[in-house]
């Protein structure tokens, strides 16, 4: 520390530079006092929403069907009441920024933005693996500089999430038991249409349906036989009527006999024919019956999946129906309104005490740190001491600073100071002064409040 080596040559040196260490002390410990001063004040509010339970335990389809879980519902509801028109609309109904009428608009949502937090907590209950997160309350904080408005403020936020909760979650179940019931009513449709596109098919293809793939068959077996067995019959009546022919002399009973055989064998020529071409039909609506297998097949797996739509859209518009009821009955999950925000009575944090007394102990350092500076710029040897280290010389006779008498009042001040062994009100010098310092900087933080 060059000339300062020891704690009187230290000494020596405050007391030397003593009003250039008040001065800057004085007046940083001032533009600190002004400037902790000229902070605006900042009040806090606080207002507490509470999430309850469901009265009756519902389902997970229908717990699904309201929305999700609490966080997903306050994150929407927040991001519905920190939009644009929403803090434009908080803003003119509280007056807010009247004394800033030239700040614009951009600048003022960012603060009030800025000046409200929305903390979720969580429910001890805790949440199971791929469940959505819950809370179970939610504190509102908002910032402002007169205590009334951050009140407001908190209480018109807390008053926005019960409002969008309420109209959120109905509507939700009301958007949830439309959607469900316009389903269940399409899914319905299409089973109709279904239905009789089937109908219209089984008509129209009613030779050669899966079903009666044994009765063709066995009718394919009989019209077989029965055209062997009139084929046959024929054969015979043809065979009778060549021997009737072959006969050199023919009889009337002859005659009329080849009459009878002619007759016989055009009916059941006829009955041959007429047994073909059914048997052909039945042929024809055998070799269809695979393809119209393959289409009632389709329909029927088309059928299944409607069915099983059908049935799946009424459980899910049964439970949405669950839902809406315990929503109508405010039996289910619902936020309330714990604790209302109060006008705060103080002003938040020691901000202005903590601006002052960092700003005097600053100051104080900078008179130490100039005066330091200062007295190393000119170096001068003042004591024996520092003639003997820096020069190796030992002074014979040491000469006192002679001063001017500057009057009673100003002797006795410099008396007061410069003497270290006079006591003031009998107590050390260094003693008072730091009472008196102390006392300054109190009654500065009485001051700023």
């Amino acid at each position: 520390m060059g000339q300062i080596q020891s704690i009187e040559e230290l000494i020596n040196f405050l007391l030397r530079r003593r009003w250039l260490i008040i001065l800057v002390a004085v007046i940083g410990t001032l533009g600190a006092v002004v400037f902790a001063k000229l902070q605006p004040r900042t009040f806090e509010a606080i207002a507490v929403i509470q999430i309850q339970g469901a009265q009756v335990n519902d389902t997970g389809t229908a717990a699904a069907n309201d929305g999700g879980g609490s966080a997903q519902v306050l994150q929407t509801i927040e991001q519905q009441l920190t939009t644009r028109e929403a803090l434009a609309a908080l803003i003119d109904r509280h007056n807010l920024f009247a004394d800033q009428p030239a700040l614009p608009l951009e600048k003022r949502l960012f603060a009030l933005r800025s000046n409200v937090t929305f903390q979720a907590v969580d429910s001890a209950a805790g949440q199971g693996f791929g469940q959505a997160r819950n809370i179970s309350a939610i504190i509102i904080t908002a910032h402002d500089g007169q205590p009334e408005t951050a009140a407001a403020i908190a209480n018109d936020f807390a008053q926005g999430i019960l409002d969008q909760s309420s109209m959120g979650q109905r509507s939700r179940v009301d958007q949830n038991v439309e959607f469900f019931q316009a389903d269940v009513t399409r899914i319905s449709n299409s089973l109709a249409s279904l239905e009789a596109e089937m109908t219209d098919y089984k008509t129209k293809h009613a030779d050669s349906l899966p079903s009666l793939a044994s009765t063709r068959r066995d009718e394919l077996v009989s019209l077989t036989d029965d055209i062997r067995a009139t084929t046959q019959q024929i054969a015979a009546l043809k065979g009778e009527q060549a021997m009737i022919e072959a006969k050199q002399i023919s009889r009337e009973t002859d005659k009329r006999r080849l009459v009878e055989i002619n007759a016989q064998i055009d009916v059941l020529q006829n009955q041959v024919d007429a047994s073909n071409v059914h048997k052909q039909e039945v042929d024809a609506a055998l070799a269809a019956m695979a393809e119209t297998e393959r289409v009632m097949a389709g329909y029927d797996r088309q059928m299944t999946q409607l069915q099983d739509q059908y049935t799946a859209a009424n459980a899910r518009l049964s439970d949405a129906l669950t839902t809406q009821r315990l929503a109508e009955n405010q039996q289910s999950q619902r936020f309330s309104l714990l604790e209302r925000a109060v006008t705060p009575e103080f002003a938040i944090g020691g901000g202005k005490k903590k601006i002052a007394i960092a700003g005097a102990l600053a100051s104080l350092m900078a008179g130490l740190a100039i005066a330091f500076i200062l007295d190393q710029l000119h170096p001068v040897v003042r004591t024996a001491a520092q003639m003997q280290r820096q020069l190796d010389l030992e002074p014979v006779v040491c000469i006192p600073e002679l001063r001017k008498p500057k009057g009673p009042v100003g002797s006795a001040v410099l008396r007061m100071i410069d003497d270290p062994s006079r006591p003031i009100f009998g107590l050390p010098r260094f003693s008072v002064l730091a009472i008196a310092a102390v006392s300054v900087l109190l009654v500065m933080a009485a001051a700023l409040g």
